[in-house]
């Protein structure tokens, strides 16, 4: 690593005044990118900004249809919430399977978004629930959050404080993960609320993105084989060495029939 100064602030304010005042440092949430980016000296911040000592942007609270969860909330916490298994069993389940254990425990919801891995489970749920995104500075809607690969809204200076997901009324979410990482090679995540349906991927594209013909046809027939006429567009799929634009073309059907079941 490069020497860089460490912070520790304790209240939000705190720590916004401090990233404010140095444009080079970043803030440090689970550090589960952030950590092996600055052990390869992939990354050179003039300091770091731990914000696991600001109470405020930990906490899960349901209040009605609303289920709010705080940046700094760990995976493991979120997987364990009763009020989250009672209102939205599926993102206990997504959080439950997110990396492992260790991963589970020091990551966060508010890291991973800002974070904007293209194959964070995290972002299908923040989309696929029509989430709202809560900063010290303004509110920012799901669908105009994810802007590109590791490329969100947020602004400089901008803290992921907490978000507020609407309770639907079933949502299912699958996915098939990478064998060594655990991230999503693809997931879907299908959301019910009404007669609206949301369904959002992770892990085929440069950042989380709905699919408008699943979702009409979902409106029409809520079940798996709904979703058999739809075709996938791949030109803007992602291709690696772990899958190509094709296979995880195949795969965005095969996760969304599974969470469409999932759902129920």
């Amino acid at each position: 690593m490069y020497e860089f100064a460490y912070h520790h602030p304790k209240s939000l304010a705190d720590a916004v005044k401090l990233l404010g005042g140095d444009k080079e440092a970043k803030a440090l949430a689970g550090g589960q990118t952030l950590i092996p980016t600055l052990k390869q000296r992939l990354a050179q911040p003039s300091g770091l900004i731990d914000l696991g000592g600001v109470a405020e942007l930990k906490g899960i609270k349901l209040a009605g249809k609303t289920l709010t969860i705080g940046a700094m909330t760990t995976h493991a916490e979120v997987a364990a919430s009763a009020d989250v298994a009672k209102s939205i069993p599926a993102l206990a389940a997504l959080a439950g399977n997110i990396g492992d254990a260790q991963v589970r425990n020091r990551g966060t919801l508010g890291g991973s978004i800002a974070n904007a891995d293209p194959a964070a489970d995290y972002p299908a749920a923040v989309v696929g629930l029509g989430a709202t995104v809560k900063t010290n500075k303004r509110e920012i809607k799901a669908d105009d959050f994810f802007k590109g690969l590791f490329a969100t809204a947020l602004a400089d200076g901008e803290i992921v404080v907490s978000v507020s997901f609407p309770v639907p009324d079933k949502a299912g979410y699958a996915k098939f993960p990478q064998p060594a990482s655990r991230f999503a090679l693809v997931g879907v995540f299908v959301c019910v609320t009404g007669k609206s349906v949301r369904v959002a991927v992770t892990g085929a594209g440069p950042a989380g993105f709905r699919l408008p013909g699943m979702e009409e046809a979902l409106a029409k027939s809520f079940a798996p084989a709904s979703l058999d006429p739809i075709t996938i567009d791949t030109k803007h799929l992602n291709d690696d060495m772990h899958a190509s634009r094709a296979y995880r073309a195949h795969l965005v059907t095969v996760m969304a029939k599974r969470a469409v079941a999932a759902a129920g």
